[in-house]
């Protein structure tokens, strides 16, 4: 009988001789493109129109019948890279979209050659019980007590989700005992209210939707100066829910507001929600790596209290999209997930010790993330992980005193929280800011001077810094309000709008 030879071993990496050698090939191929691609991207943006990147990527071959050569495929993801953000410029201040760090990139390729599914111990063994190191050291960066436990995340959406989910069941289970999981809501479901400051993520009032308590569940209660939660409206609202014979069920802070960076009043609020019932969670997304700064540590004071806690690593720990985390202070509440699979996480396992970490998420298949962590906080060290944070929150400060000084611009939040800050050029002679400023938005988006976040204030349109980017300078940020003032002023000369050469979309202002 004729041997079978096996033509698939060059397309997979094994412990074979061909398997090793067609990774590094690959893998070699990609690093080189990749690194000749950062070379060539000077700027953090092409400054092509959407129509012009849209055209371009559906006349893309998107599949070959029998294949090619990778380099031919390579060349096809080279356009996608230079027509991609530049998330690792330091003009690209944007969102909370921030540069990640080598080492978690070098992490990234040990968790998809390995392939890891975090669900249940036999796809993931020895990944199970560092994920769950990391967990309980983070528990104690937080300040929460030995019976907390966590779960990495894919973001801040789905931990908020978490948060409010297991906050409703358990309310239902002791106010009414009743089993959601089992019976789903209760007749008295229209009843159950959530609260949290008017600027809370979009995702409290998602999760509530998804929830099946309906987006008017959530009460959102007036934020005083600073853009915090207003205790008095709180206590007022909370009231009004009560006399109302309504449910108030869940309190929801904030650590780090996307516009601003604002942090609510934890600890005020933690003593609140423990006095009237309240299940407190903090969505600390942004602001949960300051457990890493040295000095803005102190802002996080009353995190250790709450009952469940958001943190992203995809932010400012510097970690690649995605990886974040939630956390409980009390790890029974984590039986309001628990499902058991006869293939997957028997109940016999549990019973023997053996660690199924789907039974803590609403995930099954799950990925490594907490690999990049790890790997991260050992190459870097906390001491310069916390002076690369606390770099970036002292040149919001910085940037603050030279707007001001400057003229001409107007700051929102002159005293940041934490590293963004909101402002529009404001000249005497225009007439119309919200206008100006959406051009200045879009004239520095495709000039590819920079990309910065617009957003609404009080119906009025505002631009944004998002300092996450450690490598960014004040020098930086000095060249850039030059350029907002100088395209401010031509856009004003030129009849208030932003003109563009029909041969191509990047802008003309010169």
């Amino acid at each position: 009988m004729a041997t079978v030879i096996n033509t698939f071993d060059h397309l997979f990496l094994h412990e074979g001789i061909s398997g090793r050698q067609a990774y590094i090939q690959t893998v070699d191929a990609a690093k080189k493109m990749i690194a000749d691609t950062m070379r060539e991207m000077k700027e953090p943006y092409c400054g092509e129109s959407p129509a012009s990147i849209e055209a371009m990527i559906r006349g893309m071959k998107l599949a070959s019948l029998e294949g090619e050569d990778l380099q031919y495929v390579l060349k096809d993801v080279e356009k996608l890279l230079l027509h991609s953000i530049h998330v690792n410029h330091k003009t690209c201040i944007a969102h909370l979209h921030c540069p990640p760090l080598l080492p978690a990139l070098a992490a990234e390729m040990v968790i998809s050659a390995s392939n890891q599914s975090m669900d249940s111990w036999d796809q993931s063994s020895a990944a199970t019980y560092l994920e769950e190191e990391m967990i309980q050291w983070l528990c104690r960066r937080l300040g929460l007590e030995n019976r907390s436990d966590g779960t990495f995340t894919s973001g801040g959406t789905q931990s908020n989700y978490m948060g409010l989910l297991l906050a409703r069941d358990e309310f239902c289970d002791k106010q009414w005992n009743w089993n959601v999981q089992k019976k789903g809501l209760p007749p008295d479901a229209s009843r159950l209210r959530i609260l949290c400051s008017k600027a809370a993520h979009f995702t409290v009032k998602k999760s509530a939707s998804q929830l099946g308590l309906g987006e008017d569940a959530v009460i959102q209660v007036e934020t005083d100066s600073f853009h915090r939660l207003s205790l008095p409206d709180f206590r007022k609202k909370l009231r009004t829910l009560k006399s109302e014979n309504l449910l108030p069920f869940a309190l929801v802070g904030t650590c780090g507001t996307t516009d601003f960076g604002s942090i609510d009043p934890l600890g005020k609020m933690a003593e609140s929600a423990q006095e009237n019932g309240l299940w407190f969670h903090v969505d600390a997304a942004y602001g949960g790596a300051l457990i890493l700064s040295r000095n803005e540590f102190h802002k996080l004071q009353g995190i250790e209290k709450a009952d469940s806690i958001t943190v992203d690593f995809h932010k400012l720990f510097y970690q690649p999209i995605s990886c974040g985390a939630f956390f409980l202070k009390e790890k029974r509440n984590f039986k309001y997930l628990n499902y058991h699979a006869d293939y997957l996480n028997p109940e016999e396992d549990e019973q023997e010790g053996l660690l199924h970490l789907v039974n803590k998420s609403v995930q099954t298949t799950r990925r490594f993330d907490a690999l990049k962590l790890f790997m991260s906080l050992r190459s870097v060290g906390l001491e310069p992980f916390g002076r690369m944070i606390d770099h970036t929150i002292e040149l919001a400060a910085q940037t603050s005193k030279q707007m001001q000084q400057l003229g001409g611009f107007n700051v929102i939040n002159p005293n940041p929280e934490m590293n963004a800050i909101v402002f529009r050029y404001e000249p005497p002679e225009a007439m119309d800011h919200c206008k100006l400023n959406r051009e200045i938005h879009r004239a520095m988006l495709y000039s590819g001077q920079a990309v910065l976040a617009k957003t609404n204030h009080r119906g009025h349109t505002y631009l944004k810094f998002t300092l996450l980017n450690p490598r960014t300078t004040i020098a930086d940020i000095n060249a850039m309000l030059l350029k907002i003032s100088e395209l401010g002023n031509w856009i004003l000369r030129n009849g208030g709008q932003l003109n563009e050469q029909q041969d191509t979309s990047r802008a003309s202002y010169y």
